[in-house]
């Protein structure tokens, strides 16, 4: 299921000290952590802290020219980050290695530089590894990279822009009825599957238990168990559709959760901001290429669907 969002309004159930006290307790023996009463209360302070500053960061870079928005959304996003691995990691954080950005960017060459191929490189120690595993049970390899056009055809809302400037659907639309989800039979195409290998394939992609139902009028119906919005992978939710998408491609970026996906598109957007200023402001100024609509595009969804991203996993362990 997915949680009524409204915004940051939203979050006013967790600005109570009481409340959030409470959740964390019911989050931290949900996993049989000793302790739970004396824990949950150490945490509720900084767990709200987090959501105070991450909210702060988002509208401020709601108000700010486009050209530092990136270091806002991204700073924003690791602070709402950090409240969530409260959930789960109640001595978060118990190290200094945590807290780096656990990824990297290449060195870039000042001729030729082309942003949908440029890459993020994760390694060993930092936030991003750490939240991949203790968030998502994701176990990141050091020295595994992606690119920018592979991050930008995991997040649905582009979908429309893929098509009207590079002329490729990136996700389908899926059809929903409670615990029920119908996929087009074109996605067959797409995948070069038979239907019963696409079945097997979804089956053994999708974190929640689930289980083929019936073909009908072209379409696969699946039942997914109800769960936290986070284990409907490898579906997405889009929130300009409010519908749930399937991602048309095969890559390793089909498993993360798109929490993931953003903040490593904002890492290195926030970088090429802070330290490629040549090239970043010739591209804010004369807007020379598709880079541009993508970028400018995907902020404008990051303002809301970070926050919205964090408040269905915060409400899926309630």
């Amino acid at each position: 299921m997915i949680y009524p969002f409204n915004g940051w309004n939203s979050f006013s159930l967790f600005f109570s000290a009481s409340s959030t006290q409470g959740y964390l307790k019911k989050c931290y023996q949900s996993q049989h952590i000793e302790d739970a009463e004396h824990k949950s209360y150490e945490n509720c302070y900084p767990f709200i802290y987090y959501l105070e500053h991450g909210q702060i960061y988002y509208e401020q870079a709601q108000k700010c020219p486009l050209i530092i928005q990136p270091t806002l959304l991204f700073y924003g996003l690791v602070h709402l980050i950090k409240a969530c691995i409260l959930t789960v990691d109640p001595n978060y954080p118990e190290t200094t290695s945590v807290l780096a950005h656990g990824v990297s960017t290449r060195k870039r060459k000042k001729q030729q530089y082309l942003f949908f191929e440029d890459e993020v490189k994760f390694q060993k120690s930092g936030l991003f590894p750490f939240m991949s595993e203790q968030l998502f049970h994701m176990k990141q390899l050091e020295g595994d990279k992606t690119t920018m056009n592979s991050l930008f055809q995991h997040v649905p809302e582009l979908n429309g822009l893929f098509v009207e400037l590079e002329g490729k659907k990136t996700f389908a639309e899926v059809k929903q009825d409670g615990n029920q989800f119908a996929i087009s039979t074109e996605v067959l195409d797409f995948f070069h599957m038979t239907e019963d290998r696409f079945i097997d394939y979804f089956k053994s992609k999708t974190l929640a238990p689930s289980a083929f139902i019936k073909k009908e009028d072209d379409y696969l119906s699946f039942e997914i168990e109800k769960r936290n919005p986070s284990q409907f992978n490898p579906l997405k939710y889009d929130t300009n559709k409010q519908t749930f998408t399937l991602p048309l491609t095969k890559d390793d970026l089909l498993q993360y959760h798109e929490i993931m996906v953003h903040y490593l598109l904002l890492y290195n957007l926030s970088m090429i901001a802070r330290y490629e200023t040549e090239w970043w402001s010739e591209l804010v100024k004369t807007m020379p290429n598709r880079d541009f609509p993508f970028i400018q595009t995907f902020l404008n969804i990051s303002l809301t669907k970070g926050p919205f991203l964090i408040y269905q996993y915060l409400m899926g362990k309630k």
